[in-house]
């Protein structure tokens, strides 16, 4: 598996081998023992998956806070989107900073993405699958989003997003009292 850091400590970038012949592929997306030889030790608890039906569905900014944070590892199961991590670590160095990558299943990518950090995507093709793994169950009483405009993002659509009820009533970044500490 590639392991790519990104300018975000602990927001990585990971791309399993793909074994193909005439059939198709077949890939490893986590392997439990060999992340953790690599200090990749996390224990996945819950399976998501969504579809988005239309271009241009935003879903985010979400994270979940403690006592249930969520590590988050994002691939797509079919189409294309543009994944997004922010950090909202206070007193963290890149507190408010973004990354983002195109996840497709032609590309294979998964994000991983910490607790810490708000996730979010949009839609780049018609019923884009999104399957991710969570570290921890959801909580509804832990759940919270952001405002998907309010961080800088270059979301790279033009036009608007389609956009939950929810998610274009999110509290602006600026607004936001983070749950979450850095530690060095």
């Amino acid at each position: 598996m590639e392991i790519i850091e990104t300018k975000l400590s602990g927001v990585l970038i990971l791309t399993p081998k793909r074994f193909g012949d005439a059939r198709g592929f077949f890939s490893e997306s986590w392997n439990a023992r060999r992340m953790a030889d690599v200090g990749l030790d996390y224990a996945f608890v819950q399976d998501n998956h969504s579809m988005s039906m239309e271009v241009g569905t935003l879903r985010g900014l979400h994270f979940q806070a403690p006592p249930h944070a969520q590590d988050k590892l994002v691939r797509c199961g079919r189409g294309a989107l543009f994944d997004v991590a922010v950090d909202i670590r206070v007193g963290s160095p890149t507190y408010g900073q973004w990354v983002g990558e195109e996840l497709s299943f032609e590309n294979g990518k998964q994000l991983l993405v910490p607790a810490g950090f708000l996730h979010g995507f949009v839609t780049r093709a018609p019923e884009t699958e999104i399957i991710y793994k969570c570290s921890d169950y959801y909580a509804p009483a832990c759940d919270g989003a952001v405002r998907w405009d309010s961080c800088g993002i270059e979301w790279g659509f033009a036009g608007a997003p389609v956009l939950s009820d929810k998610d274009a009533a999110a509290v602006a970044l600026r607004d936001f009292q983070s749950p979450f500490t850095w530690s060095a």
